[in-house]
């Protein structure tokens, strides 16, 4: 966030230098491929950061058969969300699975789904809210994918907003986030908290143009946190457990489902069952008892289909 604005923003001259091609190809990838970019008074920007992750997600040389073949060479391999209670989970997989070493890539959950797509990750990790403002993953999942990885529930989790201890600017709504003298700090395309975000906000009588730090982004949940703390914003998007944890007030917005993409051509490898076990395992439960804002009462619970043979 101690960028310079034009260190974080390409002009589409620059995006163009970039990828070697014309700038009217730059507006074709921009509507046809998904290149990240925002209008900003009135001239298209592109954040550098997201450019760089679009351009590794679209390399059309890397082996279509992606990872290897199975979980079981010592290499579990685990791309999307960005999450507290994950993050432990890791950790203690690391004690506990002999042989096996887990490498997580925080891609947002979007991310996650482009890395099942190409076959560079055994486990998506997603929280992205369907239309329908009731299901989560599944809509996205069939988008990208040719065919519906199976899904297990990791947990229930709460999303909101992150406000100064206190609220001392008052927000109460969404809508207040537009407020005079108040300051966000909002996370990544792509990932599950920034559509929340957006969702509630086309809801609400204001626009993302009215929210002073709405293009600030930061990676993380806790980065959202820590960015409050330091006094570079007021509020942002982020789950309940980081605001728990650094002495912060919430503001709820909803319980979401977190789940864990698994490739079906994966799910019976020994890397992915164990981590699968995990789920279950008090040592890991105990981790949650740690944290507010969790929901374990589905967690390891497969969620689609409702069975998988070994001969899928």
């Amino acid at each position: 966030m101690n960028e310079s604005y034009e260190a974080k923003f390409l002009t589409t001259k620059e995006v163009a230098k970039l990828l070697k091609v014309n700038e009217k190809m730059v507006y074709s990838l921009v509507n046809e491929k998904g290149l990240p970019a925002t209008k900003i008074t009135g001239k298209w920007m592109f954040p550098r950061r997201l450019v760089e992750e679009w351009l590794e997600m679209n390399i059309l040389n890397l082996r279509q058969n992606g990872v290897e073949k199975s979980a079981d060479s010592g290499r579990l391999l685990l791309a999307g969300s960005d999450d507290l209670l994950f993050g432990q989970a890791l950790t203690l997989f690391h004690k506990k699975a002999h042989g096996i070493v887990a490498f997580f890539a925080s891609l947002g959950s979007m991310g996650g789904i482009k890395c099942l797509r190409r076959g560079s990750c055994h486990i998506g990790v997603c929280h992205l809210l369907q239309d329908d403002n009731n299901e989560y993953n599944f809509d996205f999942a069939e988008k990208e994918l040719d065919r519906l990885p199976v899904f297990v529930n990791f947990s229930k989790r709460e999303q909101g907003i992150l406000l100064q201890k206190g609220n001392p600017k008052n927000i109460r709504s969404i809508a207040d986030l537009a407020g005079p003298g108040v300051r966000i700090v909002n996370r990544s395309v792509g990932t599950g908290t920034r559509l929340l975000l957006d969702y509630e906000i086309a809801k609400s009588a204001i626009s993302t143009s009215d929210i002073n730090g709405y293009r600030v982004e930061v990676s993380k949940h806790l980065d959202v946190g820590l960015a409050i703390i330091a006094g570079q914003a007021d509020a942002g998007p982020a789950i309940r457990p980081v605001a728990g944890l650094l002495g912060l007030d919430f503001l709820p917005l909803r319980w979401e489902r977190f789940d864990l993409l698994v490739a079906r051509e994966h799910f019976f490898d020994q890397g992915v069952q164990q981590f699968l076990g995990l789920l279950h395992d008090p040592a890991f439960r105990k981790l949650a008892d740690g944290f507010a804002g969790y929901d374990l009462s589905l967690c390891g619970t497969m969620v689609f289909p409702d069975n998988v043979s070994n001969g899928e």
